[in-house]
């Protein structure tokens, strides 16, 4: 079989690639080498270094990339409908992955403990979800689950879907989480209405809420941190 110089150099590059990340990991590379190394699982014949560094110059970072819709991404020249589900799927991975992490974790005791996987799963969302982490006696994640999706802090069904939902799963305590796609970190006014709202509802059947979270691109902002649970 005949390669040509161009081909032969970007397999080179790739075995480079291969022998760079078996040696150091990926903490060696550069954000668009991580895109590039993935890509080369869903490009086979394809130099797709110049496509790893579009999309970064594009979206701003490698989370951002991982962010990103699909169909945004497929507008990049050389990105493919299935190579633009590859990058999402690499996210649900990473989300899957971290929530199997703390579940077998030993206690959560700190809002930092349950902090970067809320991230992983709220970064980068453009609209506004409410998680609930419930936890067993001794602090263990029995499950992280998805509450609401929309304007949160405007459903009067919260509270009761939380705690029919302690219930179930026999939960004695809760950790609340939601984003701020625009960034902000300050709780709004109806924020801490619902959050006062799952508190008594939970009290009412004596299942603790330990914290309400709000995650955003800026960082996070933790109600019990801050004297307001």
């Amino acid at each position: 079989m005949h390669i040509d110089e161009n081909q032969s150099h970007y397999l080179g590059h790739r075995q480079r690639l291969k022998e760079k990340f078996e040696k150091f990991g990926l903490s060696a590379f550069a954000d668009y080498e991580i895109l590039e190394f993935a890509l080369t699982f869903v490009l086979p014949r394809k130099d797709v270094k110049p496509i790893a560094k579009e999309l970064v110059k594009k979206f701003g970072s490698l989370k951002q990339v991982v962010d990103a819709d699909a169909n945004d991404l497929i507008k990049i020249k050389g990105l493919s409908s299935h190579s633009a589900a590859f990058i999402s799927f690499l996210k649900q991975f990473a989300v899957i992955y971290c929530a199997l992490h703390i579940k077998e974790s030993k206690s959560l005791s700190s809002p930092e403990a349950v902090t970067d996987y809320l991230k992983t799963v709220l970064g980068g969302e453009k609209v506004e979800k409410l998680y609930a982490v419930f936890l067993n006696s001794g602090n263990k994640v029995i499950e992280c689950k998805e509450i609401e999706s929309g304007t949160v802090n405007k459903s009067v069904v919260i509270p009761r879907k939380v705690a029919q939902y302690a219930l179930k799963v026999n939960a004695a305590a809760v950790i609340l989480a939601h984003n701020h796609p625009g960034g902000s970190l300050k709780p709004s006014a109806p924020d801490i209405a619902a959050t006062s709202a799952v508190k008594a509802s939970l009290q009412s059947i004596d299942i603790n809420l330990l914290d309400h979270i709000i995650i955003s691109n800026n960082g996070y902002f933790s109600f019990k941190e801050n004297a307001l649970l």
